[in-house]
């Protein structure tokens, strides 16, 4: 990972059934991002939901992805 790129990391069962609940959204829903994409963890498959983090001067934001 390079310092400059978002910190990448795989969400549970368990907080994904959290997160689409709070967003009231589906996997279908999300955003994409495709399974050769050299940014995601290790052990990612299709249908699993990253969280990104990226820092913007003194507060993180977060955005969720579906690998694809």
């Amino acid at each position: 990972m390079h310092v400059l790129q978002p910190k990448h990391s795989k969400l549970s069962q368990k907080d994904n059934e959290e997160l689409l609940g709070k967003l009231n959204v589906s996997k279908a829903q999300l955003p994409k991002i495709f399974s050769d994409d050299p940014a995601l963890p290790e052990g990612c498959d299709v249908g699993d939901i990253i969280k990104i983090e990226k820092k913007n001067d003194d507060k993180i934001d977060t955005y969720y992805r579906v690998v694809v």
